[in-house]
């Protein structure tokens, strides 16, 4: 199951064996606690335990394994947490794997993992998958909707994706920016998109978004706006110009290929919005324009790394054939 369905899962009740996995950190800290939560602890120094995975071999392995079933003391569970379990396929079924087929009722095993291991631990027999991978933005604005909601605070629609957008979908930074509009709404508030533009500042790669943006609506203002404020935070020309690079080589590919929004977003790993998005920008410029600007960006980029131009030449050069050329 995702991460934002495992609140609603545990109401029903408590898996006894359960693989935490996925690159954000975030989503991990949270589903351990709330796992924990649900398991109601109230002598945790007796009835919790959190053992690396790494040192899960031979003799430990022997005694972890006799420990889960151990029975709770004062508490009707015991929680057992295993972090960066990485296990063969044969370890697994001699191990962990078959305890997994016959757990202790009184123990919670949990399996905390930031990415896949040797073996595939989420399709084996007993386990309970909690995937804290990267969600989609629509996902992630569901998720915020729901936060604020539990604090009794109403948010837009398009107010959560902005602030999706603007925290780059990093879960622990949209927590804490929804906590803080959640503060300046007060309760029973409500939360617009302006409240958002107003109060949550902008991650860097949403304004290296919104500078190709600029760039393909060949809006110079507004791009030499937000190329000022990103060198401001560190944001040198090297970068510049490989997000310029980037965001033409997106349109050129989306140019050539054909098939619907859906089609094309399957094959490239990204959304149809972008797609479509995309593809109006092409249409704007032409291909024959995309074309000229991707392999000149292209050039001066690899120019620049190469020492053939300096790297302020080089931008500087890349900002007349967007706009002038």
């Amino acid at each position: 199951m995702k991460f934002v369905r495992l609140a609603a899962s545990l109401k029903e009740s408590i898996a006894p064996v359960y693989l935490i996995e996925g690159e954000d950190a975030y989503f991990r800290e949270h589903a351990v606690r709330a796992v924990r939560e649900a398991c109601r602890i109230s002598m945790p120094e007796l009835n919790e335990a959190r053992v690396e995975g790494e040192t899960l071999k031979g003799e430990a392995l022997r005694a972890f394994l006799a420990g889960l079933n151990t029975l709770p003391f004062l508490d009707e569970k015991r929680l057992v947490r295993v972090y960066d379990y990485d296990p063969s396929e044969r370890e697994w079924e001699d191990g962990v794997g078959k305890y997994a087929k016959n757990p202790c009722p009184t123990t919670v095993l949990l399996l905390v993992n930031a990415t896949k291991k040797k073996a595939d631990l989420k399709k084996k027999e007993g386990i309970t998958f909690v995937d804290c991978g990267k969600e989609t933005e629509e996902t992630l604005s569901r998720w915020v909707f729901g936060l604020l909601r539990r604090r009794g605070v109403k948010i837009d629609g398009d107010a959560a994706s902005l602030l999706v957008r603007y925290c780059s979908q990093d879960a622990a930074r949209m927590s804490k920016e929804a906590e803080k509009l959640a503060l300046l709404a007060g309760e029973e508030g409500h939360i617009s998109r302006g409240d958002v533009e107003e109060n949550v500042a902008k991650d860097t790669e949403y304004k290296v978004y919104e500078l190709t943006q600029a760039a393909s609506r060949g809006n110079f203002s507004a791009f030499s706006s937000i190329l000022h404020d990103l060198s401001l935070k560190g944001f040198d020309e090297y970068a510049a110009l490989a997000a310029l690079v980037s965001h033409y080589r997106t349109l050129y590919e989306i140019s050539a290929m054909r098939g619907t929004d859906a089609e094309v977003a399957s094959a490239l790993g990204v959304k149809p919005y972008s797609v479509q998005k995309n593809r109006e920008a092409a249409a704007r410029l032409g291909r024959k324009r995309v074309t000229e600007l991707y392999l000149s960006l292209y050039s001066l980029s690899a120019g620049a790394r190469s020492g053939a131009y300096t790297k302020t030449g080089a931008i500087s050069s890349a900002i007349a054939k967007i706009f002038f050329g």
